[in-house]
């Protein structure tokens, strides 16, 4: 039978003669105000297809309407890194970073939270593939990935839902590019039931003069779209649209979530790479959430002119596709480029060599507007900057919530402690066994941490580090961290601490701290309690990044993840990047040998609150987090940095304080330790007081590392000595390797067997 006929395509020429037509503005999410706001813009009423464009770039995914007043902030650091001059910052599809020696790095964290919850695989796969073509399109190749998680309590069934499905798309996907998978986080929390997070780290390598934007400029510069066809998946994906919405009688409601091709992907990245080696683009975009609406959008408003696109020569997978959905989809492994008229010839030839489709789509024109047209109708005759830039602002009311001080008047400190040596003994093992803490092997060992052959160090390490240049050993190191109890408690200080230690995990390994960028993780901005949680975080974070002279290079903001009245934690997820001139050099995480001398540097408080001895024994959250001294974290900092060659190991105290510093680092390499503590040896195994990092050296290099300490202003406390095959706290309890390990490592396999 034929095809039953379309509805009369809605062009420009239609939408000016029938104003008052009813169309479903709501249902695609915009506000009433907004939709004025539209029509006013326009000086008429929307087309089907600017209608939803405009629905999907203004929704809070693309255009932080609820949030641009607070990240506006983050323009006030300093464009400079402790290198040099940052290449590119916010605004950018990534940041990019100088290291030195001609070289650049660029690395951005995203979040695809909600996806991944309707469909954990293809969520989190597709995840990993856009923020590796965000790396892509700044110039770069992409070397490693990272990817930091949170997921409900480990016992609930939805858990089991997601999480196996989660884990196998990042590995899927990233082990299928060849990338390794250097880092990151697993953390459960009951808040997260029904709102997993799933953010995605990529890091790419370039020369300073591969550097590549995302702008169309040249009048008369042709408009190509290559890589995967435009397919019905996806649409939907970062907005409410679906297709029944525009033509209720054309085919079912397709699939929100994207579907990846992680092998076509992998043909795109070197097509690209060749294609910049050869010179032959002016400008580039990956096509990423909101399609080709966002990818036309934004090239054209970055530009110093127009554009003029043929919608219907996109290539497609689904012939049956209306031009509303074709500019929404947001199929994945994408790209488009800006190519002089020239240069089109040996564009394609090469797109073909690697058997990636390739079009000419449109061109770059002297107006001032982007104009797409369908079988030789407008469909779409908007202002750029309108869509893509100049969407609504929302300065949504805030207030520090009403329970906030009863919440830090319900300190941890006054909970029930271990008295005695065998209920010290206990509580180690069980905190060492609990979801948090606990060997991440399951998961990491599904992901290929050492493929092209530069990972320095990976999983379990404090951070990962990737070698960028093999003949001088230049690398540079990432780590990602939140502690969302502790930005429950108090968002500016649990942003900072979340900063604090990520920059300090980098600084274990010997690398130097150089920018962030962050993935900010809330519930509802509607929600005044949570949006004074954002505000707070954000000005933590500025404030913090002012502090420790290092800029923030970019980033993204997931809101919604709640479920009900119950928000997630506030997880600002911070991403620290920094550089080391030899890799050869770093310092190792773990006891590396016996024998040995166990420092302790930083300074010890009675600070319990958001800890994970107070979630996991007492199943309690109340009181103020850890004390932030940035100075002291920039001091020890460069105290790490200077004990490169001198230290043996070091090891970040974080959840589980010294306690699971020393049972981690024991683990490593099967390698035993005996420390004396003062005073409470309670608060010393357990406190989570910032600023410390436990350290080994030779024997004979104890004294060299305590002047080296006094000379940075760093408290350098003598605990002990490795060896032997057990953790011993001396006068309170021994405990065999072997039976800590046994708890560690048992408790993933037993809830996910």
């Amino acid at each position: 039978m034929p095809d039953a006929p379309r509805p009369t395509l809605d062009t420009v020429a239609v939408a000016t003669q029938d104003p008052g037509r009813e169309q479903p503005w709501a249902d695609l999410g915009l506000k009433a105000d907004e939709y004025a706001e539209i029509r006013e813009i326009l000086g008429r009423r929307p087309t089907s297809s600017e209608l939803a464009m405009y629905s999907v770039m203004w929704s809070e995914h693309c255009s932080y309407k609820s949030t641009k007043v607070h990240l506006k902030q983050f323009s006030e650091i300093p464009q400079e890194t402790p290198v040099g001059k940052m290449l590119a910052g916010i605004g950018e599809n990534a940041g990019v970073i100088d290291v030195g020696q001609g070289y650049a790095v660029t690395f951005k964290v995203e979040s695809h939270n909600h996806p991944s919850f309707v469909e954990p695989y293809q969520g989190a796969a597709t995840g990993i593939g856009g923020i590796v073509r965000d790396i892509l399109a700044m110039g770069a190749r992409p070397v490693a990935v990272m990817d930091p998680l949170r997921f409900g309590p480990l016992d609930e069934p939805d858990t089991h839902r997601v999480l196996p499905g989660i884990v196998a798309g990042v590995g899927g996907y990233g082990n299928c590019l060849g990338l390794p998978n250097i880092g990151g986080e697993a953390v459960f929390d009951e808040t997260y039931l029904g709102n997993p997070l799933v953010n995605a780290l990529c890091v790419g390598v370039l020369r300073h003069e591969d550097l590549h934007l995302a702008k169309a400029s040249g009048v008369g510069n042709q408009v190509i779209l290559y890589g995967a066809r435009t397919g019905g998946d996806g649409i939907g994906g970062v907005s409410v649209l679906a297709s029944e919405t525009f033509d209720a009688d054309g085919p079912a409601k397709r699939p929100s979530v994207q579907v990846g091709d992680p092998f076509m992907e992998k043909l795109l990245i070197e097509c690209t790479l060749e294609i910049f080696a050869a010179g032959l683009v002016a400008g580039i975009q990956d096509l990423g959430g909101a399609g080709l609406s966002c990818a036309t959008s934004e090239l054209a408003s970055a530009g110093d002119g127009g554009m003029h696109v043929e919608l219907d020569r996109v290539p497609l997978r689904d012939s049956t596709l209306a031009p509303e959905e074709i500019l929404m989809s947001e199929s994945q492994e994408r790209m488009m480029a800006v190519v002089e008229p020239a240069d089109v010839e040996a564009f394609l030839a090469i797109c073909a060599k690697w058997d990636v489709e390739a079009v000419v789509i449109g061109e770059v024109t002297d107006g001032e507007r982007l104009i797409i047209d369908w079988h030789g109708q407008t469909v779409v005759d908007v202002p750029p900057r309108s869509v893509a830039h100049d969407g609504p602002t929302y300065n949504r009311p805030f207030a520090r919530p009403s329970w906030q001080d009863a919440l830090q008047a319900d300190g941890a400190e006054k909970l029930a402690r271990p008295a005695t040596g065998d209920e010290l003994r206990e509580t180690v093992v069980r905190l060492a066994a609990s979801p948090n803490l606990c060997d991440k092997s399951w998961i990491t060992d599904q992901f290929d941490r050492y493929v092209l052959g530069n990972t320095v160090l990976a999983q379990p390490s404090d951070s990962g580090m990737i070698r960028i240049d093999e003949e001088t050993n230049l690398g540079v190191a990432v780590s990602t961290d939140c502690n969302g109890r502790f930005a429950k408690l108090d968002p500016y200080a649990g942003a900072q601490l979340a900063l604090a230690e990520s920059y300090r995990n980098v600084a274990t390994g010997g690398a130097k701290p150089l920018a962030i960028s962050d993935c900010l993780n809330f519930g509802s901005p509607e929600d005044p309690d949570v949006m004074w949680q954002f505000a707070e975080a954000c000005r933590g974070l500025k404030d913090g990044c002012l502090e420790l002279g290092i800029p923030v290079t970019g980033g993204n903001v997931s809101l919604y993840n709640q479920t009900g009245e119950t928000a997630i934690l506030p997880t600002p997820v911070v991403a620290v990047l920094g550089v080391i001139e030899d890799v050869t050099k770093r310092t190792p995480t773990g006891f590396q040998a016996a024998g040995e001398a166990v420092f302790l540097l930083g300074e010890t408080r009675e600070e319990l609150s958001g800890s994970e001895w107070a979630s996991v024994v007492h199943g309690h959250l109340g009181g103020k987090p850890p004390v932030v001294d940035l100075a002291a974290e920039k001091a020890l900092a460069e105290l790490l940095a200077a004990g490169v060659g001198l230290l043996t190991s070091a090891h970040d105290l974080a959840d589980g304080g010294l306690a699971q510093a020393l049972v981690e680092s024991a683990l490593r390499h099967d390698v035993g330790v005996s420390v004396e503590l003062a005073g409470d040896a309670f608060v010393g195994l357990f406190a989570e007081s910032a600023g410390r990092v436990v350290v080994t050296v030779a024997a004979a290099d104890g004294a060299a590392l305590e002047a080296l300490a006094a000379g940075h202003g760093v408290r350098a406390t003598l605990l002990g000595t490795t060896g032997g095959d057990a953790l011993e706290v001396a006068g309170q309890f021994t405990l065999p390797i072997a039976e800590v390990r046994e708890a560690w490592s048992a408790t993933l396999p037993a809830a996910l067997a």
